[in-house]
């Protein structure tokens, strides 16, 4: 079976000349490390994070910003230019470029959301429950973060409970002690995915 990469790769475009691949899962369910992980074997796509779309008063409200500013340029070919959110300073930083390159990673809770699924080539999920996903970000993020997960949990709670990613994910990705897993989703196209990708 050909590697997941050269299975992505092969995937028709989805956003004008993009193949867009979603990476979503629960805060703290290891999304950034396999996303950062998928593009060195990718060869180095732009990689969009959506923490830099997302603010504090729009914990996951951000569709249309995402789709104004990202979607629609790259949709038409263009290079898309957005402002990424600095959490720490609580305001959006300097315009930041993302090329329409043939694929473009996504990363965050959310990347599966209703409102993208048409546009992605591809679905995948970092197959952790909620409960060891907040857990794993909570000791990651120590103390001083304490009260952002406090008011962060019953957001993403309430944003799954009416927009589930995991039952569209072509991909369900599980991490393991030599790499991860890789299974076919709930909501896998007619092709396998199945497969062990090592890291």
């Amino acid at each position: 079976m050909p590697p997941l990469t050269t299975r992505l790769r092969d995937l028709p475009p989805t956003c004008g000349p993009v193949r867009l691949i979603g990476v979503d899962g629960h805060a703290g369910s290891g999304k950034s490390t396999f996303t950062r992980l998928l593009a060195e074997r990718l060869g180095g796509p732009p990689v969009l994070c959506l923490d830099d779309i997302a603010d504090h008063d729009r914990l996951f409200d951000w569709t249309d910003r995402l789709s104004r500013r990202v979607l629609e340029p790259l949709a038409r070919g263009e290079t898309a230019v957005y402002s990424a959110y600095d959490w720490a300073s609580r305001r959006f930083g300097p315009p930041r470029e993302l090329p329409p390159a043939p694929v473009v990673l996504i990363e965050g809770v959310g990347a599966g959301r209703r409102a993208l699924r048409p546009l992605l080539a591809a679905s995948l999920w970092m197959d952790l429950s909620a409960s060891q996903a907040w857990a794993r970000g909570r000791a990651r993020d120590g103390d001083a973060q304490r009260e952002f997960w406090d008011r962060w949990e019953p957001a993403e709670r309430e944003h799954f409970a009416e927009d589930p990613s995991r039952p569209f994910a072509d991909l369900l990705v599980r991490p393991g002690r030599e790499g991860y897993r890789l299974l076919d989703g709930p909501g896998a196209r007619p092709r396998s995915w199945s497969d062990r990708h090592r890291g």
